[in-house]
C-alpha cells in the first residue's frame, strides 16, 4: 500500500511514516504542500493520502487569524479536490477535538455540536464541513480524524513544561486544580491509523482519536516524579491567587498566562469509542501512563 503524508517534516508525519514503513506491504512518502508546483505533483500511484500539514494553534496569540483559515481550510480544499479526481482512494484529515468544543464539560463524543471558538478550531470545523459536504464515488473514503493531545519521545511541549518544573525539584503549585484529560501517545495513533488503511470494511466516518483512559495533572506529575525516581511534591494554593498571577503573565512576560493555564488544569476528556469499536479493537496497545512514561523518559 502507498501512503502520501503532507505535513511529513512535523513530529507526527516523521513518527508515521517511519512506523507505515516498518510495516511489510506499506511504502510512505511525504509531500511539501510549501513547495511551489506540488500541485502538479502525479499522486495516481497512491492508494491514501493522509492530510497532515496544517497551522496549530498558537498559544500565544500573535498569528493573524487569516492565516489558520488559508492553511487548515483553504488548502484542505485544494488537496481534496486533487484527491477527487485522481485515483487515490482514502484521504484522512487530521482536523482536531478543537474544532468541536474549546472546553468540555463532561466527555467529547463524535457526535457532539460543533462549537468551535478560536481561528484555529474554526478553520478546522470549516475544513471539515466542506469534506462532509461532498460527494464521493463509491470506490473513495474521507475519514476526518480529531486527536487530542498527541505526545511521544522527543515531542515538547506543555508535558516539557511540567517535566522541568519537577526536574527542579519545584512544588506543582497548580495541585488545588482537580481535573482529568485525555491525551494521545504517538504510538497508538500510528497504530489506528494503520488499521483504518487496511480495513476495506470501513466507511467514510469522523472519529476521535484518544487514549484509552483519562490523566489529571496531579497524576502527570507523580508519574514524572516516578521516572526520575523522586517524590512528588504537589502545592496546593489558593485558585484565585493563582488566576491573578496568570492574568498578570497576559500583559507582562511570564511563564503562566490565562491561556497556559487553562492548558494546564482544565478537564478535557475525549471518548475513542467509536473507533474502537469500529475497529473491534477492546483497548489500544499502549495505555496512557505507559504512553506518557515513554514520552518523559525522552527528556532526560
Amino acid at each position: 500500500m502507498r501512503v502520501l503524508i503532507t505535513g511529513a517534516s512535523g513530529f507526527v508525519g516523521k513518527n508515521l511514516i517511519k512506523y507505515l514503513n516498518s510495516i511489510d506491504g506499506f511504502h510512505a512518502v511525504g509531500l511539501s504542500l510549501r513547495e511551489e508546483g506540488w500541485i502538479n505533483f502525479n499522486i495516481d500511484s497512491f492508494d491514501s493520502i493522509i492530510h497532515l500539514a496544517g497551522k496549530a494553534h498558537d498559544t500565544s496569540n500573535v498569528s493573524h487569524p487569516s492565516s489558520y483559515f488559508e492553511i487548515n481550510r483553504d488548502l484542505t480544499i485544494t488537496l481534496f479536490n486533487k484527491f477527487k479526481h485522481s485515483s487515490v482512494k482514502d484521504f484522512l484529515f487530521f482536523s482536531s477535538v478543537k474544532a468541536v468544543a474549546d472546553t468540555v464539560d463532561n466527555i467529547l463524543f463524535e457526535d457532539a455540536v460543533p462549537y468551535a471558538i478560536t481561528p484555529y478550531g474554526v478553520s478546522k470545523l470549516q475544513a471539515e464541513m466542506f469534506l462532509n459536504s461532498q460527494e464521493l464515488p463509491d470506490n473513495k473514503r474521507v475519514f476526518i480524524l480529531r486527536p487530542c493531545m498527541i505526545h511521544g519521545p522527543g515531542n515538547k511541549g506543555n508535558l516539557n513544561l511540567l517535566y522541568k518544573i519537577v526536574e527542579k525539584g519545584i512544588p506543582w503549585p497548580l495541585a488545588s486544580f482537580e481535573n482529568e484529560r485525555s491525551f494521545l501517545s504517538i504510538e497508538n495513533l500510528s497504530f489506528l491509523i494503520s488499521r483504518i488503511l487496511i480495513n476495506n470494511d470501513l466507511k467514510s466516518a469522523t472519529y476521535n482519536l484518544a487514549d484509552d483512559d483519562f490523566i489529571s495533572t496531579n497524576q502527570l506529575v507523580e508519574i514524572i516524579s516516578e521516572v526520575l525516581e523522586r517524590k512528588s511534591k504537589l502545592l496546593k494554593i489558593n485558585p484565585r491567587i493563582i488566576k491573578f498571577i496568570a492574568n498578570f503573565g497576559d500583559k507582562f512576560p511570564f511563564p503562566l498566562n490565562s491561556e497556559r493555564l487553562k492548558k494546564l488544569t482544565e478537564s478535557y476528556k475525549v471518548s475513542n469509542t467509536k473507533i474502537k469499536t469500529d475497529l473491534s479493537l477492546l483497548k489500544l496497545p499502549i495505555t496512557a501512563i505507559d504512553g506518557l512514561k515513554r514520552t518523559i523518559k525522552s527528556f532526560k
